[in-house]
């Protein structure tokens, strides 16, 4: 289970976020949503341990992970969380294959089972014959795709997407807002997709709105 208990952020002395509280079961997907600089990535970065909260408790599987030092937060975000954001980090010198396999060589898995993994999320997600691609070769749209494989690959507790659609056709917004809920689902994972898009929230199984004032259903 997440659970973000009052949560707050500020900049240079601005409230960003203030009072966030919302709690996710194992198998649950919420979308957000809310006006643009709202605090909609913020957010997202502050439950990833990407950014400290400056007060609240985040805590996953019954661990406040805000109060963990650097290396055991690091560790944290390893094994238990996968990232699919709007700058991709696809690295450019790994194929598309690797980079997909990255999480699993993170925590020790390797060689063809780590591969075919790969493979199989890259089919998944409409590029199974790019496996041996190089980032330079692929579109913003496939490079999104990309990421959301490799966020997918080592099953993560809880998966946490801003905009993944947003550089997507209609065909392949459907295809990986479905990956997305059926991986989430069947593993009993848990899911945060922030967008602007109606048709993107529709897919998860609750909607919540950011505003100034917090966070309501």
């Amino acid at each position: 289970m997440l659970e973000i208990c009052d949560l707050y952020r500020q900049f240079n002395g601005r409230p960003v976020l203030q009072g966030i509280s919302m709690r996710l079961k194992p198998g649950e997907y919420v979308a957000i949503t809310g006006e643009s600089g709202v605090g909609k990535s913020t957010l997202l970065n502050v439950i990833a341990g990407l950014d400290r909260p400056d007060r609240g408790r985040l805590v996953l599987d019954g661990e406040d992970y805000a109060a963990l030092d650097e290396d055991a937060l690091t560790r944290l975000r390893r094994d238990k969380l996968g990232f699919v954001f709007q700058a991709f980090h696809i690295l450019p010198h790994l194929t598309l294959r690797q980079n997909v396999a990255l999480p699993l060589w993170l925590k020790g898995q390797g060689g063809r089972r780590a591969d075919r993994q790969a493979e199989h999320l890259l089919d998944a997600v409409g590029l199974g014959d790019r496996a041996e691609s190089w980032p330079r070769e692929l579109s913003g749209g496939e490079m999104q795709r990309v990421a959301i494989a490799r966020a997918l690959a080592h099953k993560p507790r809880l998966i946490l997407a801003d905009e993944p659609t947003g550089n997507l056709d209609p065909t392949n917004a459907a295809r990986v807002l479905r990956l997305l809920g059926e991986r989430i689902r069947s593993a009993g994972a848990m899911g945060i997709l922030v967008t602007h898009s109606p048709e993107a929230a529709r897919s998860a199984d609750r909607v919540l709105q950011l505003t100034p004032e917090g966070l309501h259903e």
